[in-house]
């Protein structure tokens, strides 16, 4: 079950292709994009149904998707407070049986924070699978909840920077990172401004179908697929906004080691070179829960100045020192669940357990 609730929490892709992008290899090449000359390595649904009533969802296969998607919508009709108790409950659940990821977890965590004791550590933990099961909650709230059930939960600060860099007319890359809020983030910024996810469609077509119908509903502009780069300049060029997320390891092509957390880290460089080739401004924002029921605030900042810079790796570094900064305000609401060192430096050793 964690596995699946970890797999979720990644359904807005934070890359823009692991597959060959529609457009040519020199163009993959030229932003820095994770290019991969092998198509089948990473399947995709073929052709998804579009509609959500289709016969072939009547199969045995997807009985539990129906049951899990109708307890989702259960969950987002719920009074706040309940959802913050039964989310923490359930994530204080998964802490205990998902062994495999808690041991990732614990070991980001003495990398990232070797100056708490052991026991200061170990809270943060159980903290951060609290913030797991909440955000099953969150991610029902964010698909389903009505504009009136969320807008007395949520303060939006910075938008003026948004508005401002949209004005520019050459879009903008929306910049974030991989929190437990992820989902409930996003729906609060389109309130603001319609946006584009970065999206990799999943594997099972049914829950392909209505994550993508919900995701659209609710940004108003349709996912771009992450292989999909002439479709992303073309969002650029009409002066509209995409989502991005780059802190998430994928391997060592067009990825760079740069410091996070203090730790040479595998992270790709492909934000620096997207926005020198699209002019894109490049605007972060951050979503976090607030403690006990006060509910969510979303920091938008201003524009990266003098961004890219022409050395893509001091522009990498600089979103990696960017995204730090606002993961020790709430450290418990980061995803510590991925295995975010796993690609280390030559001769560096494993740092997660078998």
């Amino acid at each position: 079950m964690l596995t699946f609730y970890y797999r979720f929490m990644q359904g807005l892709d934070e890359q823009i292709g692991k597959r060959p992008l529609q457009g040519s290899r020199q163009g993959a090449r030229q932003v820095g994009l994770a290019y991969n000359g092998n198509p089948m390595k990473h399947p995709t649904v073929a052709n998804p149904p579009t509609r959500l009533w289709n016969w072939r969802f009547l199969a045995p296969r997807y009985w539990p998707i129906w049951l899990g998607l109708g307890l989702m919508k259960i969950m987002a009709a719920l009074p706040f407070r309940w959802q913050l108790t039964a989310g923490g409950q359930i994530g204080r659940l998964l802490g205990r049986i998902g062994r495999r990821r808690r041991k990732i977890a614990a070991a980001n965590l003495a990398l990232c924070f070797p100056e708490r004791s052991p026991a200061e550590r170990a809270e943060l933990l159980d903290q951060h699978f609290t913030a797991l099961g909440i955000g099953l909650f969150e991610t029902a709230m964010a698909w389903w909840a009505p504009d009136e059930q969320l807008h007395d939960l949520a303060e939006i600060k910075g938008a003026e920077h948004l508005e401002e860099a949209l004005a520019r007319g050459k879009g903008v890359i929306l910049l974030t990172g991989h929190f437990t809020t992820l989902e409930l983030g996003a729906r609060f910024i389109t309130w603001r401004q319609p946006l584009h996810a970065m999206y990799r469609p999943h594997k099972n077509p049914l829950y392909e179908t209505v994550m993508r119908r919900e995701r659209e509903r609710r940004s108003r502009l349709p996912p771009l697929p992450h292989d999909d780069l002439r479709g992303l300049l073309r969002a650029f060029r009409k002066g509209q906004a995409v989502w991005y997320a780059p802190d998430q390891n994928h391997g060592l092509r067009n990825s760079a080691f740069v410091p996070f957390f203090g730790i040479p880290t595998c992270t790709i460089t492909a934000t620096s070179r997207l926005a020198a080739l699209s002019g894109a401004a490049v605007v972060p924002y951050f979503p976090r829960r607030l403690p006990g029921a006060a509910g969510y605030v979303v920091d938008i900042l201003p524009a990266l100045d003098h961004f890219p810079s022409g050395d893509v790796l001091a522009d990498t570094q600089r979103i990696n020192a960017l995204l730090e900064t606002h993961i020790r305000q709430v450290p418990e609401q980061y995803l510590w669940v991925h295995r975010r060192f796993k690609t280390r430096p030559p001769g560096s050793p494993n740092v997660y357990p078998l």
